[in-house]
């Protein structure tokens, strides 16, 4: 048997087991999307968004790329955003980042990944350069790479806070809250490092009139 058979076997095995359970599980799903949280992630394999938060199906909207990156110009993530905000009517969005992450640990490196990667990597350089001042000063390097990790999820939380689609949702329905959150790979507990809602500060460079 190929590993990607053994996949589709697994799927019956647990459809089946979630029919025995509740006849009408997956009549349930099909019919109702009601999600409250959006979950911006790390594409990374060992932190699934519905495992770790012991949550079911249909409980949270996921989005995942390489170090859980919200970037103005990703066609994608804005895509996932406006339809979870406008149309989902989301009350939650959290960026979930993880220590160990090896995108953020890349772009700590001068190693050339290549181009498409260079330059995804680059916004991840960008934190650095940002905080280079207290960075800089943290001498164990294990330590420098958890906080980078920690500072990169609270500069996407700012940078979803700097769209129009959030702006324009807080200022009529005072919501969604924003959480930065980070998962640690070697015991399973997710730390809240940021939080931003209708209330928080923003520069005034990015704020909207609307």
């Amino acid at each position: 048997m190929t590993p990607y058979e053994r996949l589709l076997l697994e799927n019956k095995a647990w459809a089946s087991e979630k029919v025995h359970i509740d006849e009408n599980y997956f009549k349930r799903l099909a019919n109702l999307q009601t999600p409250e949280f959006l979950w911006i992630g790390c594409s990374d394999s060992r932190v699934p968004a519905n495992e770790i938060t012991n949550t079911q199906p249909g409980e949270i909207f996921v989005h995942r790329n390489i170090a859980n990156l919200v970037i103005h110009t990703d066609v994608n993530l804005l895509s996932v955003l406006e339809y979870a905000v406008v149309h989902l009517k989301v009350k939650h969005i959290i960026v979930c980042g993880h220590y160990g992450c090896g995108g953020v640990k890349a772009a700590m490196s001068n190693d050339d990944y290549k181009q498409v990667l260079n330059m995804w990597l680059r916004n991840i350089k960008d934190v650095y350069r940002i905080h280079r001042d207290e960075l800089e000063v943290i001498g164990d390097e294990e330590k420098r790479f958890d906080r980078l990790v920690e500072l990169n999820v609270m500069e996407q939380v700012i940078h979803l806070a700097k769209t129009s689609i959030i702006q324009r949702a807080w200022k009529s329905e005072q919501r969604p809250q924003l959480h930065g959150w980070v998962y640690g790979l070697k015991d399973g507990i997710i730390k809240p490092v940021f939080d931003m809602d209708h209330t928080s500060p923003l520069d005034r460079l990015y704020e909207y009139d609307f």
